[in-house]
């Protein structure tokens, strides 16, 4: 991947745009529960619909348990559940049942147009960066946070983050990190995700403008070596050149075993060579705590401190 084929794509916002938020939620709303990428185990699904049970109205169509080997049914069924969820007025928001793999092969079919429906808040990690990627490319803030079948197995604190970010027109507490890898400070939207799929997506129509973004990169399973491959991607494609900062989440099972390194050692290495602020260990990501946050949303990233803050709401308050 060269740097002009990062610059030859032309994503429908400009660098400029300011992401649209969407209308706040309230308890008992109609919310969408999709499954665009991989299939999933009945009792995870059952225990994560339970926990929004207790705030929203959840539904779901019966072909969310569909398979096709590694997917959670055809590109058809998911594409068009995704579709439905979007498009229909009465649903609020979408959560994601998984990840895993699935949502970059629905993109194809879902560039020639616009997402429809107005903007709705789409909630998901991992797999689900494809869409996300999707979504502010056209201008619109989703919800990089727990997949549906992750959410029982969080605290209640977490789910309670989750249901403030849907529905407060207050801005969420920062986070804080664990490292700081470069000093300073930057702020813009923040935008990214899960490192793997974030990099499939360049030079493609799929990727947002990243000018002036503070980067979050998280990660799960990748060793040392392809952590590196993967960040040289991105330099290699000027993406170091274009973002004011980066924030990295968890990277889980990441290590190279009976290895004389860490995958913090590489990581770290890494950004010390961009210059950027960067500050890691927020809490965000395949981990323990999978902390829900906007993307799209503007923020400040102070590395000196590991915090980021943020500086507007994922919904929007009364005109």
């Amino acid at each position: 991947m060269t740097l002009l084929s990062l610059r030859a794509y032309s994503p429908a916002v400009p660098a400029t745009a300011t992401f649209q938020q969407s209308e706040p939620l309230r308890p008992w709303d109609r919310v969408a529960v999709i499954a665009p990428a991989s299939g999933f185990e009945r009792s995870a699904f059952e225990a994560g619909l339970a926990v929004i049970a207790g705030r929203y109205t959840p539904e779901y169509d019966s072909g969310v348990f569909e398979r096709h080997r590694y997917l959670a049914g055809s590109d058809a069924r998911r594409l068009a559940e995704l579709h439905a969820a979007l498009a229909d007025p009465g649903i609020r928001a979408v959560f994601c049942a998984r990840g895993g793999y699935g949502a970059t092969r629905l993109l194809t079919r879902l560039a020639a147009h616009a997402p429809p429906g107005a903007p709705k808040p789409l909630v998901g990690f991992s797999d689900i960066t494809a869409l996300h990627l999707w979504l502010q490319a056209h201008g619109r803030i989703s919800v990089h946070g727990p997949v549906l079948t992750q959410l029982p197995r969080l605290t209640a604190d977490t789910g309670a983050r989750l249901f403030e970010l849907l529905e407060s027109t207050r801005p969420p507490a920062p986070l804080s990190g664990s490292a700081t890898y470069v000093r300073g400070r930057a702020e813009g939207p923040l935008l990214g995700g899960n490192l793997s799929v974030l990099t499939r997506l360049l030079g493609t129509p799929y990727m947002p403008p990243l000018d002036g973004a503070i980067l979050l990169l998280e990660d799960q399973g990748e060793r040392p070596y392809r952590l590196d491959r993967m960040w040289t991607h991105l330099q290699l494609a000027g993406v170091f050149e274009r973002v004011r900062g980066i924030a990295l989440g968890t990277f889980t099972s990441c290590e190279e075993p009976q290895a004389g390194y860490t995958s913090e050692e590489v990581l770290r290495e890494l950004a010390e060579a961009t210059r950027l602020p960067c500050a890691a260990g927020f809490p965000v990501g395949h981990g323990e705590v999978n902390e829900p946050v906007a993307l799209g949303v503007r923020v400040q990233l102070d590395a000196d401190a590991a915090t980021l803050t943020f500086l507007e709401a994922a919904v929007r308050g009364a005109a």
